[in-house]
């Protein structure tokens, strides 16, 4: 299923991104708008109420964001089951929108890649490409195998940069949730990246970097205020 119905979510990352996008919290909005260099608003297409919180993958991500002519490109890049995206916007200038949210740092360990032999083959070619794109030292861990996530997230941007679209990566990591005891300062998390992309090969800057934004909504902030609209 490329269209994944979610429901409320009652804990954690899933939870708060509804919550974030729903309520429009300005520690949401605000900080990614001030990295898109013009952009007043943001369309957000997912996750929402009225779509049984949906999240998408696959063609169905391209269609919910305007972009269904790169199906095909899109299927010879990476095998079906790829990415499925915490949300997804389109700013009032354009700019796409590609969320990936986390509230404690244990999320970021994914697992490694479970697809067949065929479409590990193209994973594999395609995260490659996109670790040499960005200068990712020979000696790295295989991305394949480790932080997986965090890397098919960034050679999907690498992939929509490629053709044409302005894209951006917004790693939203939410602080001060108490129940999955989170991070409760952008420092906590933003060691966790450190070291995460020292196990990647990649230096603090690389050709993605100004096409990545992180955010760090507080939720006893945020869920108390919101600006509607």
């Amino acid at each position: 299923m490329a269209r994944v119905v979610q429901g409320p979510g009652s804990k954690g990352s899933l939870r708060w991104i509804q919550q974030a996008i729903g309520d429009r919290w300005e520690a949401l909005d605000q900080p990614i708008l001030a990295k898109l260099n013009g952009a007043r608003g943001i369309d957000w297409r997912s996750p929402l109420e009225r779509d049984d919180f949906a999240e998408y993958r696959d063609g169905e991500f391209l269609d919910r964001i305007g972009l269904g002519h790169l199906r095909s490109a899109l299927k010879e890049f990476w095998p079906e089951r790829g990415p499925q995206w915490d949300a997804l916007g389109v700013s009032d200038r354009g700019d796409v929108l590609l969320v990936e949210a986390k509230a404690h740092v244990n999320e970021m360990c994914s697992p490694g890649t479970g697809a067949s032999e065929a479409s590990r083959d193209k994973i594999s070619a395609s995260l490659a490409a996109c670790a040499d794109k960005l200068g990712a030292k020979p000696n790295r861990a295989q991305w394949t195998d480790f932080f997986y996530q965090l890397a098919n997230r960034l050679a999907h941007l690498q992939f929509l940069r490629d053709n044409g679209v302005p894209a951006y990566l917004v790693l939203v990591n939410f602080l001060n949730d108490a129940d999955m005891k989170g991070p409760t300062s952008p420092e906590a998390w933003e060691a966790a990246y450190e070291v995460a992309y020292h196990v990647m090969g990649l230096r603090k800057r690389h050709a993605l970097s100004r096409f990545v934004i992180e955010v760090f909504p507080d939720v006893r902030v945020g869920s108390q205020r919101g600006i509607r609209g």
